[in-house]
Formats: C-alpha cells, sequence, structure tokens
C-alpha cells in the first residue's frame, strides 16, 4: 500500500516509518518542515495541495501537531482554539478534504492522547482537543463513503520522550515504543473502523 505519514520524521515517525517498510508498504514522510512533502495541517489550501500532488494513497496516518501545557486560572478561550488549531481542526480537515483523494477502503489513521480520559492538571486544552478527536472519529467511521475507514491511537507518554516529559507528567507510565506503533500498524493493515485504540501502557 502507498501510505502518507504527516509527522513521519518526529519521535513516534522515526519508529513507524521503517516498521510500515518493512511491510513491504511504500511510505512517503510529510511535515511542516520536514520530510519528501511539505503539509501546514492548519490550512486546507496546503493539505489540498498535499493530496493532489501525491495521487492513489492507501492510507495517511497524522502523528503531526501537538499541543501546550496551560494554566487554568489563566486559560482562555483564545487559548483552546490556538491548542485546537492543528491537532484537532487539522487532523480533521485532513479526512475531510483527504475523503475525496483516498482510494477506496483507504484509511486514515489520527492520533489523540491520554488526556481525553484522565485528568492532568495543565492540559485542559489537551483533553479537549484529544476528547473532539475521538467524538470525531466515532462519527467519521458512519459517515465516510466508499468503505473508508478511520482509527484513532490514544498514546500515553511514549518511552522514547519520557525522558524529556517526565518530569511534567510525574507517575506517568511510558508505553513502549515497540506496543505504540504495533497499534498503527494494526490500523492501517486491519479492518476495523471508528476504534479508540487507548494506548496507555
Amino acid at each position: 500500500m502507498k501510505v502518507l505519514v504527516i509527522g513521519g520524521a518526529g519521535t513516534i515517525g522515526t519508529r513507524l516509518v521503517p516498521a510500515l517498510t518493512d511491510r513491504g508498504h511504500t511510505v512517503i514522510v510529510a511535515g511542516r518542515t520536514s520530510g519528501k512533502v511539505r503539509v501546514d495541517i492548519a490550512d486546507t489550501a496546503s493539505i489540498t495541495e498535499m493530496y493532489q500532488d501525491n495521487p492513489g494513497l492507501d492510507a495517511v496516518i497524522v502523528i503531526a501537531a501537538s499541543g501546550e501545557l496551560d494554566h487554568f486560572p489563566a486559560l482562555t478561550v483564545a487559548g483552546l482554539h490556538h491548542n485546537a488549531r492543528a491537532k484537532l481542526f487539522g487532523q480533521a480537515d485532513v479526512v475531510l478534504t483527504g475523503q475525496h483523494y483516498l482510494n477506496d477502503r483507504g484509511s486514515f489513521t489520527l492520533t489523540s492522547g491520554i488526556f481525553a480520559d484522565q485528568a492532568w492538571p495543565g492540559v485542559t486544552g489537551g483533553a479537549v482537543v484529544s476528547g473532539g478527536i475521538h467524538s470525531f472519529v466515532l462519527s467519521a467511521a458512519i459517515e465516510l463513503p466508499r468503505q473508508l475507514r478511520i482509527n484513532v491511537v490514544s498514546p500515553t507518554m511514549v518511552a522514547d520522550s519520557a525522558d524529556d516529559f517526565a518530569d511534567q507528567f510525574p507517575g506517568m507510565e511510558p508505553i513502549p515504543m515497540d506496543t505504540l506503533v504495533d497499534h498503527y500498524l494494526d490500523c492501517v493493515d486491519g479492518h476495523q473502523t471508528g476504534t479508540i485504540i487507548r494506548a496507555y501502557g
């Protein structure tokens, strides 16, 4: 299959892309500042150009964009909008635009996060974003045309970046990278749709 990975040069992508290749997939890495294809998922025109320049895709995986920590007493609606612009609305746009370009029976795999389900200080914006992604996937799964599939992987802190984030999330158990990569592979190679994969350990 021809698979495009948005954010494929990042922490998860550097492990996922070789695993996809090992399974015989042709992989295209896209990103805002890295990869073969440049795309800004906060910009519909950029997403459309990505699809037009890369026809015949069978799967799209999004592991790009991340939310910022916030301080609830100072949090504003504008701050929520800023947090959601790429990770929530951008991922939704990859699907809404991509439904017109992906091959029949193709798949979308999005990325959310543990804060959709687990409250934690400083991540209200991230919780709103991840919860919104889950709701979007559930609805999109029953409305996408041409037997297109959609799923979302919701990871906890990932092992390869635990040293960088452990002090911000004390006590949170990281997920082994091999386990996380397998979840993404299953979304591409499997048959499920509308599934929220809670990769929390």
